[in-house]
């Protein structure tokens, strides 16, 4: 079933999609506290890697209970730039990928939300790219040449296939799990992992106030 046949629901119920790619990360949201949720929030694995995100968005908003549901990316991510480091946190002003780019709605209000949330934790912001593959070496500096602070498999994806819908809401928040300087060998060995699920797992309370932001009146 495609759209929802009774037409535009109120905004004030419209629900949020917070959507991540690995188990993992799936399980540090389900546990993480939903407390300040106003409306339905579903989580949504996808999978890894773009291919899977798009195939999963398409999916879940093709449900007439997700048709206008907010859209947000999230999970672990590679950071680009000098200085970051595991538990640091990315706050997408855009996501970009070979498609093109992805403008994301309320950065400021995510990024203040996510200092309450996660106190002592450094938050940046800038563009997200997307990549097919894990990124190593050389390939950071690449990224980081085109303006990126940051590279992960899904968000870009994720977005693009949300945003087709014109008007709604998309939104990428993620955890560095890998940087310039601790360069990620294995997810279940890095060093700062327990650090950066912890870190994941508390964010939920600055989604659903991003979330509450935009069921606001608007004057």
């Amino acid at each position: 079933m495609t759209g929802n046949p009774a037409g535009p629901r109120p905004p004030e119920t419209a629900p949020l999609l917070v959507a991540c790619a690995l188990g993992i990360e799936h399980v540090a949201l389900r546990t993480g506290s939903r407390a300040g949720a106003r409306t339905p929030v579903t989580l949504l694995r996808t999978g890894m890697g773009p291919r899977a995100a798009e195939r999963a968005m398409t999916r879940a908003l093709g449900d007439a209970a997700l048709s206008d549901a907010a859209v947000l990316a999230t999970g672990f991510c590679a950071g680009l730039a000098p200085g970051m480091h595991p538990g640091d946190l990315v706050v997408a002003e855009e996501t970009r990928d070979a498609h093109g780019s992805t403008p994301c709605a309320g950065t400021e209000l995510l990024v203040k939300e996510l200092v309450k949330a996660v106190p002592g934790r450094t938050v940046h912001t800038g563009p997200l790219t997307g990549s097919d593959h894990v990124v190593r070496g050389h390939e950071r500096g690449d990224l980081l040449a085109t303006g990126a602070i940051a590279v992960d498999m899904e968000s870009a994806a994720t977005l693009r296939t949300a945003a087709a819908q014109e008007g709604r809401p998309v939104a990428a928040v993620r955890v560095v799990v890998d940087a310039p300087e601790h360069e990620l060998v294995r997810i279940g060995t890095f060093r700062g992992g327990l650090s950066a699920f912890r870190v994941l797992r508390a964010v939920l309370p600055a989604f659903f106030e991003w979330h509450r932001s935009l069921l606001l009146p608007r004057r």
